[in-house]
């Protein structure tokens, strides 16, 4: 029956060339030319007649025989199944699928993957025991609404952490417990009120950020960064009269910098001087790899124009759906407010259990072990890339490899992930055009070395795969 797969491939497309395959399937299957039953041809002979790697078929072939529309058995081949789960066969072959851009978020586990902590690292036992002790209480207790701000026992957990790791003198009552890292950043933009006026952004920087800010009817204006972090004086002459800065001045996204001391002082001065706000994106918290974190910028401020927000999505879990907003004074009123009516936090029951966490001195181990595996993996990942000739910079918990300008990233990226790699490519993080560089960044915390020499090379191929000339692709 490979005749009644008329599959075209496009590697221009915004899709992966395995959901390109899998699509395909889905529409023949749809069309009545693949009835149930049907046999399909082998992903290897697939894989040639399309002229794509044998590793995307087979994982279009795996994604649907998850989605029960195909079945496999050594002795009959791959077939339709008798009873395909229509549920799963749309219309066109289309289906509940999130945008390209926002598809990082759902990939994985995969080797590379970014803004995830090590799974083999996580101390699942005790955060397990911890949850189920804090559910068991939960419901044993009477019916009453959670408190909007957060429960207090995790605000005041937080505010004794950030004083002593992050240099952040804060009451529990300016605390607030959010739905992670976006969750905060919506209340807050909530909370300043600017639609209409600009803001400035990293360039590179966050892409979801720089669209936050876009849906928020805000314009944002991005701002080059060096070695020092963000340029200031350059986001003063673009934009004077900006409402706010977002920026990460721990550890930039994604190039790793850490914004010096004296554009932190000159940053504070400028949102003082002209009313504007600063939106601190502590992602990273303290997870300094190579040496003692930088203290937040909120620690500098007098004047009460930073607002600081951080999450336990890099450190714990990004499941647990856990950040925190540090509002300024003068701010609290109206961040009460705010919470009061829209909500944010998550259910009482994971906030007891990482305020235990944290109480009982697990969190600050936990942060010691992962320095010490994510300086290794790095240091690792990093040798592997250079022994191939590659530019590579370690920021934060990402590997920033450099590209020529001709290789694609972003459909390097693409193709990866039919190998099982889940790199990101760099050039969406950049707003302005001209600035743009191609390049990939590989995530340190899931390099797992054991699988570090080939996926390296894997990627590697990958690279030379999509040069201009078919040579090497290094840097």
């Amino acid at each position: 029956m490979a005749s009644a797969l008329h599959i075209r491939i496009d590697r221009a497309a915004g899709t992966t060339l395995a959901e390109q395959i899998r699509l395909g399937v889905l529409a023949a299957i749809g069309s009545g030319a693949l009835a149930p039953g049907a046999k399909l041809p082998s992903w290897q002979a697939l894989a040639a007649q399309l002229g794509v790697a044998r590793g995307t078929v087979k994982s279009a072939y795996e994604r649907l025989a998850d989605e029960q529309v195909i079945v496999s058995s050594r002795p009959g081949g791959t077939r339709v199944a008798d009873h395909p789960a229509s549920g799963r066969v749309a219309a066109g072959g289309e289906e509940d699928a999130p945008p390209e851009l926002y598809r990082h978020l759902f990939v994985g586990p995969a080797v590379f993957q970014m803004g995830v902590p090590a799974s083999d690292c996580f101390p699942a036992t005790l955060l397990a025991r911890l949850r189920a002790h804090a559910a068991r209480a939960e419901v044993a207790t009477p019916a009453v609404y959670p408190d909007p701000r957060g429960e207090l026992a995790l605000r005041r957990e937080i505010a004794a952490h950030l004083a002593l790791a992050r240099g952040i003198e804060c009451r529990p009552s300016q605390v607030f417990v959010t739905a992670g890292f976006t969750g905060a950043l919506e209340i807050t933009l909530r909370v300043l009120r600017a639609e209409g006026r600009r803001a400035w952004m990293e360039d590179p920087g966050f892409f979801q950020s720089r669209r936050a800010l876009a849906f928020a009817g805000l314009v944002p204006v991005p701002v080059p960064v060096d070695d020092d972090g963000l340029d200031v004086a350059a986001g003063i002459e673009r934009a004077p009269d900006a409402a706010l800065a977002l920026v990460t001045p721990g550890q930039q996204a994604p190039l790793g910098a850490t914004l010096s001391l004296g554009r932190r002082i000159e940053l504070i001065a400028w949102a003082a001087r002209s009313g504007a706000w600063i939106i601190e994106d502590d992602y990273l918290g303290e997870l300094q790899l190579r040496r003692r974190a930088a203290p937040a910028l909120a620690s500098l401020d007098r004047s009460g124009r930073v607002i600081h927000i951080g999450s336990f999505s890099k450190t714990i879990s990004p499941a647990l759906r856990l950040g925190f907003i540090v509002a300024p004074t003068q701010l609290v009123e109206r961040f009460n407010e705010a919470v009061m009516c829209l909500g944010s936090a998550p259910g009482p029951a994971v906030q007891h259990a990482i305020a235990r966490f944290m109480h009982e001195g697990h969190y600050m181990r936990h942060l010691r072990r992962m320095k010490r595996v994510y300086l290794a993996r790095g240091e690792a990942l990093q040798a592997a890339l250079e022994r191939k000739g590659y530019r590579v910079r370690i920021g934060g918990l990402a590997a920033l490899v450099q590209l020529p300008d001709a290789v694609p990233d972003v459909a390097v990226a693409r193709e990866a992930r039919a190998w099982g790699l889940a790199p990101e490519p760099l050039s969406p993080w950049y707003q302005s055009g001209g600035a743009c560089r191609s390049g990939l960044l590989l995530g340190i915390a899931t390099a797992d070395e054991a699988k570090l020499a080939s996926a390296c090379e894997r990627l590697h191929e990958l690279v030379d795969r999509f040069s201009p000339d078919g040579g090497t692709g290094a840097g």
